[in-house]
């Protein structure tokens, strides 16, 4: 190896040369499959990578670049514009640079251009002129013009399996051209599996981890660098968590702890309320979702839950972390314990409904105020019937408009507490038929 190549980090030297050299990714790579195909073939239509940091996006777009017999050029979104676009262009229409007429252009976190700069790829990427390669770590479905996505072919990246990020150590280890094979190491299997665990799925994690691990070591005596489970463990001072707080993690990992609330399973919303605490989630805005969870999804079943929840919310404002991670568990396991109805959330948007598409009549005139002298002579209030003057303090009176007669919204589930209201709805319906209401 060069002393230049020997200067670049272990992760940049290591990079996957052919599809051969890359591990990870088999629902797309796998032979057989579309673009493993695609690669192998030299067939390449525009395509868009996305997945998480760490795992073979521009690796994918280097092979590539490796084995096309087009034109290949590469771009980064965060500094290119378009003026870059244009030029790129420029060349890819001159044969005497690009004989085939067509470049692949690699643009390195696609996300970043803004409309008129994707706009202004479209018409190349239309003609075949460019064979766009876009890479991102958020979701081109929200990031990347849909007429751009439209005509390319999307494939999501996953984070790499424990036994991928491995094969890549033990690669490295190995290799005598880009990695230590040349070196006299021995790298213990604990060591190992700690770098593969805490790298998250990220290979670029684990590599800088050996790196680290190999260059500040030194060799025995008997010239060997040995690495053990605890010079490891300096190596990696904290587990990494995929999560950014404006993209796409944030969504998710919000929608799995309300989902796994709504669910009635208290150990997932626990792990996915302490995956956004450790990534440094508002905590006024996880206790808020839980508030939300509480009414909409718990409701009636138990009352109870929105009173722990706007206590907790409360407590976290006065307390804040790190204390406040008690709380909110508590609050989160409460709402995940408890019986569940949206009856009370339905009721609401079928009523809002109503009053939005539907002449839904008057407040009859014995429900209305009067508290003017000389309202009563115009029948404000006139045939009030006060409802504990009657049997059961139920009285037989209609409290809906009369175009609203007999239109229930409220329908209480036999969950929990509703099961007692149910019961007593139905009680206060028969009390009221006995006392002559039709």
């Amino acid at each position: 190896m060069s002393e230049d190549r020997r200067k670049e980090p272990l992760a940049h030297r290591m990079k996957p040369r052919t599809l051969d050299e890359f591990y990870g990714q088999q629902h797309i790579l796998a032979k057989g499959k579309l673009l493993y195909r695609m690669i192998s073939a030299d067939r390449l239509s525009s395509v868009i990578f996305f997945g998480p940091p760490g795992t073979g996006k521009t690796s994918l777009a280097r092979i590539i670049a490796n084995t096309t017999n087009a034109g290949f050029q590469k771009i980064n979104a965060v500094s290119a514009g378009i003026a870059d676009i244009k030029r790129v262009v420029s060349e890819a229409q001159n044969p005497m640079i690009s004989p085939t007429g067509r470049v692949v252009l690699f643009v390195d976190e696609i996300h970043r251009f803004n409309k008129a700069q994707q706009d202004a790829l479209l018409p190349y990427v239309e003609d075949g002129t460019i064979i766009l390669i876009g890479a991102t770590t958020e979701n081109p479905y929200f990031e990347v013009n849909k007429a751009l996505i439209s005509r390319s072919t999307v494939f999501q990246l996953k984070p790499l399996t424990e036994e991928d990020i491995y094969n890549i150590l033990k690669q490295a280890i190995e290799d005598k051209e880009r990695g230590y094979g040349n070196l006299n190491i021995k790298v213990s299997e604990d060591a190992l599996k700690l770098f593969c665990t805490l790298a998250n799925g990220d290979a670029r994690n684990a590599l800088n981890s050996l790196e680290l691990a190999v260059l500040t070591s030194e060799a025995n005596t008997n010239t060997c660098i040995e690495i053990d489970l605890a010079t490891a463990e300096e190596c990696v001072q904290k587990r990494h968590v995929r999560f950014d707080k404006d993209g796409e993690e944030h969504y998710d990992n919000i929608s799995a702890m309300i989902k796994s609330m709504r669910g009635s399973c208290p150990d997932a919303a626990v792990l996915y309320l302490a995956k956004a605490l450790y990534a440094g989630e508002d905590i006024n805005f996880l206790a808020r979702r839980i508030l939300i969870c509480a009414s909409e999804d718990v409701g009636m079943a138990n009352p109870q839950a929105l009173v722990v929840a706007t206590a907790a919310a409360e407590a976290c404002k006065m307390i804040g972390m790190p204390e406040a991670r008690i709380i909110l568990s508590e609050a989160a396991v409460y709402v995940a314990s408890s019986p569940k109805s949206n009856a009370s959330y339905l009721a609401i948007n079928n009523a809002l409904s109503d009053v939005e598409n539907k002449d839904t009549g008057t407040v009859p005139m014995y429900l209305r105020n009067a508290p003017v002298k000389g309202m009563e002579e115009l029948g404000y209030g006139d045939g009030y019937m006060y409802a504990h003057d009657y049997k059961g303090h139920v009285s037989p009176l209609e409290y809906m408009p009369e175009k609203m007669k007999g239109v229930k919204y409220y329908n209480p589930t036999g969950n929990g507490q509703e099961k007692a209201i149910s019961e007593y709805l139905k009680w206060v319906d028969n009390i009221k038929k006995e006392q002559g209401y039709k």
